[in-house]
């Protein structure tokens, strides 16, 4: 007879292949965000996988994802390393192109955004408020998903593939919230992001691209400032 026709909890499946993958690259992803390891330590394949008692495919797999997202590097003759936070020439460079596409993107938003764009954005924002306290990995993460969603869902509303592709292509962005957790400043930006959906909500296409350029110009000089501390 099974165990489980006995009285015993039935035993526990081994976890599909999809789920194994997506532990594993979770549980890398959180050890680069809480900078538990330090800026260019190189990252064993085989060390990860003993680590996480799995086999180095689900590694490899997720480290090619953090590479594509710019938080681990790979280097000929060294492997897999830990990227180093962005440097501050980098970070303006990325503030100098945000702010060449997305006030513009805000703008045609307000124009053209359906209204389940408009509720999508409001969701997002509601969601991020109680999300912005704490420095760990699980705080970064629901607000980033939902930043990332906020920004966009905007970017698709404007109208122009060719904004929400490039933006949804700018990975670097994904480091500046490690620093935005390291010195508490994320929960300042609850305010900026609810001006720049209440604009879009009144199809008011110059102030959602004033909003929006507010918002960039003050998460530009919170992060150098972030970065004056370090």
């Amino acid at each position: 007879m099974r165990e489980h026709d006995q009285g015993q909890p039935p035993r526990l499946r081994p976890a599909p292949r999809l789920m194994l993958r997506e532990s594993v690259y979770e549980s890398l992803k959180r050890l680069l965000m809480d900078n538990a390891l330090e800026p260019g330590a190189r990252l064993s394949i085989d060390g990860l996988a003993r680590e996480l008692q799995v086999s180095q495919t689900p590694v490899r797999e997720a480290l090619f994802r953090c590479e594509a997202e710019g938080l681990v590097v790979r280097r000929p003759n060294a492997g897999y390393l830990v990227a180093p936070l962005l440097g501050r020439d980098a970070l303006l460079d990325l503030y100098d192109l945000r702010l060449l596409l997305e006030p513009t993107a805000a703008a045609r938003a307000a124009v053209n955004a359906t209204e389940r764009d408009r509720e999508d954005i409001d969701d997002a924002v509601r969601a991020m408020a109680p999300a912005v306290h704490g420095d760990s990995y699980q705080a970064y993460r629901e607000f980033a998903e939902e930043d990332a969603k906020l920004h966009g869902t905007i970017a698709s509303a404007s109208g122009n593939p060719l904004i929400a592709d490039t933006l949804d292509r700018l990975r670097a962005h994904v480091h500046t919230y490690r620093l935005y957790f390291r010195h508490g400043i994320a929960e300042v930006t609850t305010t900026e992001h609810e001006a720049i959906s209440d604009r879009i909500r009144a199809q008011d296409a110059a102030g959602a691209e004033q909003a929006m350029r507010t918002h960039l110009e003050n998460s530009r000089t919170r992060l150098l400032t972030a970065y004056d501390q370090d």
